[in-house]
């Protein structure tokens, strides 16, 4: 199925984002500003931007551009010609919260735009933008979101490196997190995991790749779908556990489920596998 010309997202549970794409766009922008961190990237065709350096600069696919809070910009098409774009636009306070847990320096309004030619950047940009258009959980995105904006910060302001203590910090939340009851364990938030562990949310998310692998989002998954083998073990019904554990629905929960251990909640129920 062919994809419209132009697409929204936004979610109620994650408030200070929201993202756009646009195939095959021929409109134009006079010059303006937003009040949101914005992040735009050229998947086809070229465009012209005005906002970093003094002048105009040609834009090919591939490219990002970060866009400080009120700085005056402007993107548009080369005449007579389309392009493709994808936009995520950041709540100002929300990023510079975000910032702070990891020292980097907020940057001040009207900043010059930054302008990337980085591939691995724009690669995981794109990932970003197709995970928040999915029905993938809130935490998940949120979590994809501060992985983005940590990498691209540790980049661009030389942030310090990881300190073994912080690995200590997020294998002690693992350990905190295993002990939790069900329910407890499906309210785990990203949010509420960082506080406990007593680090940034990037830093967090950084910590715990590189003591187990995981980001905490896929970790809790894992564990929620572990904790499940242990319930249709025992003879739960797959709803109840599907609730106890905080999947959206029962359907979500055998998607998730299957995915991690090769068969149905159904089938490992009834000692199928």
């Amino acid at each position: 199925m062919p994809m419209p010309d132009r697409q929204h997202w936004h979610d109620p549970a994650l408030p200070f984002v929201e993202a756009r794409r646009a195939c095959d766009s021929r409109a134009c922008y006079k010059a303006h500003s937003h009040p949101t961190f914005s992040i735009g990237a050229v998947d086809a065709g070229v465009s012209h931007f005005r906002g970093a350096a003094p002048g105009t600069q040609r834009l090919t696919p591939g490219t990002l551009v970060l866009v400080p809070a009120q700085r005056v910009h402007a993107c548009n098409p080369e005449p007579g010609a389309a392009w493709s774009y994808q936009m995520l636009h950041v709540d100002a306070d929300w990023l510079q919260q975000l910032r702070e847990e990891s020292g980097v320096t907020q940057q001040t309004p009207g900043t010059a735009a930054c302008i990337s030619q980085d591939r691995a950047l724009y690669r995981q940009f794109c990932q970003l933008t197709a995970l928040l258009f999915s029905d993938a959980c809130a935490l998940e995105k949120e979590t994809a979101l501060v992985n983005f904006i940590g990498t691209f910060d540790e980049h661009a302001f030389a942030a310090l490196p990881m300190a073994p203590a912080e690995e200590h910090a997020a294998l002690a939340l693992i350990d905190h997190l295993q002990a939790l009851a069900d329910e407890q364990l499906a309210l785990s938030s990203l949010d509420a995991m960082a506080r406990w562990a007593g680090l940034g949310r990037y830093a967090l998310i950084r910590a715990c790749h590189r003591a187990t692998g995981l980001t905490p989002h896929a970790w809790l998954l894992n564990a929620r779908v572990n904790r499940a083998r242990t319930l249709l073990r025992q003879g739960c019904e797959l709803a109840e556990v599907a609730y106890r554990l905080g999947f959206a629905d029962q359907s979500h929960f055998q998607r998730v489920f299957k995915a991690h251990a090769g068969t149905t909640p159904g089938a490992y129920r009834r000692g199928g596998c």
